[in-house]
């Protein structure tokens, strides 16, 4: 407000050629400029500061909340419209945080502005108070009305759109080897130009709104720098003002018609704003949903948990999981997760400690679906499980989980945080027979792509190091000696045997007979049958 008086008071200075007032002002502009500097900077270096710190805050908190009760699970499998999550918590979070912060400071700033140059507007002319308020108002309604749901539709479908085209690009990192062998380089290509091609045409819509947004605006807020002086040239003419007061007023009312023009000079801005905290309140949403559902049981009407909203779920039975020394199932029945088939119905079944199960069958009858029962991931049936607490048990998948990290953090996972010396690590590595693979890759500090520096068969080895070091009460294995030949498999299954632990295997293996105490036949028609089988000593 001091700088725009000023700048008034230099141009009726110079107009009236008053030297000494002239400097005295051009001095003013200096101590302000000297103390305005550094406080300028320090401003915007708090907003950043605050803007990462909040991020911070809401990126714990969502990460938080995904991996809780594995809502991450239960969201790529039963929420198929949460897409991306991983650029939700990622790049909507950031954007969140940075633009409301930046939106909320402009509103304290517009608010102050207002307060204090309506005074100095007032005192120059009335009547363009009233008209500044009136053509704020008019000019807010006619762009919301107009490109407010449009912008906000498109700005939405442009996130999803670009994350699904950036997440097309990973997949084809990920899985590099497949399409090399398959040659199917002409299909993912076409997949990824399709991709590109949705966010493309979708831009194209969003930048032909925004032109006409453009149009408007720049129509609509050119007219503040030309009316002030229309407004007070009268008074100049007549000589009851200077002439500086013609830049008062024009500074002044540009600076208050900007201030009350916020959304329509952002709205933009506000539009992706708006795009972003819906994808953001989804997200949070089916969070939310995904943690009250498992306990009480409630699907929506079309079957997939939560599709058909709150008011719309209908209860339906569930599986109960108890803690327990060993593994029991109880009058199990177990479904889809959409409740529209039936995989195996009423089993009961005692697994003693330190014996084996072996779960054979038919492609499809649901064996994979029994082990993601016992882990609690799958709970639409009835029945109860009696299990260790998972703390206890360790499930080794067909393919399997290579993680991000050092050598040491790949055999310990997922309790990485146990101190276990090297030599424990090297004589766990022998028992698998990769006993040169700490030196190959030079020690347990070692960090590579393990999943494509490592065969699959070494891999398999390598997760069966993580049952010796980590020592659960059971492990669960489906088919996770596929890709080994029978003498190693032979040798890891008799270390089980040897460590008294608890184990159950998915396979079709004739040679898992062997160390398996009793099989557990399962049928496409939802039937079973148990038999025993005797061991050969190992």
């Amino acid at each position: 407000m001091v700088l725009n008086n000023k700048r008034g008071v230099l141009i009726s200075a110079l107009s009236a050629k008053d030297e000494a007032r002239f400097w005295e002002t051009v001095l003013v502009f200096i101590g302000v400029l000297i103390a305005y500097a550094p406080l300028l900077a320090g401003y915007d270096y708090l907003q950043k500061r605050l803007g990462l710190e909040w991020r911070r805050w809401l990126t714990e908190r969502f990460v938080g909340d995904y991996f809780r009760d594995r809502a991450f699970y239960n969201v790529q499998q039963f929420q198929p419209d949460i897409d991306n999550p991983d650029q939700r918590i990622a790049e909507d979070v950031k954007n969140f945080t940075q633009q409301s912060l930046a939106l909320l400071l402009v509103v304290i700033s517009s608010t102050l502005q207002v307060v204090a140059f309506s005074g100095v507007l007032w005192g120059i002319s009335k009547s363009l108070v009233g008209f500044l308020v009136l053509y704020a108002l008019v000019g807010t309604l006619v762009t919301v009305l107009i490109f407010g749901q449009p912008l906000v539709r498109l700005n939405f479908e442009q996130l999803k759109r670009e994350a699904n085209f950036r997440f097309s690009l990973v997949r084809i990192r990920e899985n590099a080897e497949a399409i090399a062998f398959y040659r199917g380089e002409a299909q993912e290509a076409q997949q990824i130009n399709s991709r590109f091609m949705e966010a493309f045409e979708n831009f194209k819509r969003l930048i032909i709104w925004e032109l006409n947004l453009n149009v408007l605006t720049n129509a609509y807020e050119f007219i503040p720098f030309v009316l002030p002086a229309i407004v007070v040239a009268p008074a100049v003419f007549s000589g009851e003002i200077e002439v500086g007061k013609v830049s008062e007023a024009q500074g002044a009312f540009v600076r208050v018609f900007f201030s009350l023009n916020i959304i329509v000079a952002r709205f933009q801005e506000l539009t992706s704003f708006g795009a972003g905290i819906d994808r953001l309140y989804g997200f949070a949403e089916a969070l939310n949903h995904i943690e009250g559902g498992e306990e009480t049981g409630k699907v929506g009407e079309f079957g997939e948990a939560g599709e058909a909203g709150e008011e719309k779920a209908v209860e339906r039975p569930i599986i109960h999981l108890k803690t327990a020394e060993h593994l029991v199932l109880q009058n199990f029945t177990l479904q889809t997760p959409n409740y529209q088939r039936t995989l195996i119905e009423d089993l009961s079944i005692t697994v003693p400690e330190q014996t084996g199960l072996l779960i054979v069958g038919p492609s499809g009858c649901g064996k994979s679906s029994l082990l993601r029962a016992i882990a609690g991931l799958w709970i639409s049936g009835s029945g109860t499980i009696q299990r260790p607490d998972l703390d206890h048990i360790l499930f080794l998948p067909q393919k399997p989980y290579m993680i991000m990290g050092s050598l040491r953090e790949q055999m310990l996972y997922p309790h990485a945080e146990h101190e276990i010396d090297d030599t424990t690590l090297k004589a766990a590595l022998e028992k698998v027979n990769l006993a040169d693979l700490a030196e190959r890759f030079g020690g347990f500090e070692a960090v590579e792509e393990w999943g494509d520096v490592l065969s699959l068969g070494e891999q398999q080895r390598l997760t069966f190091a993580r049952i010796l070091l980590n020592r659960p009460d059971v492990v669960i294995l489906d088919e996770a000696t596929s890709a080994l030949d029978l003498v190693n498999e032979a040798q890891l299954y008799d270390h089980l045997r040897h460590l008294g632990i608890t184990f159950v295997s998915v396979g079709h293996r004739e040679s898992l007979n062997e160390y398996h105490q009793n099989v557990l036949a399962l049928a496409e028609d939802h039937t079973w049958t148990l038999k025993s089988l005797e061991l050969t000593p190992g």
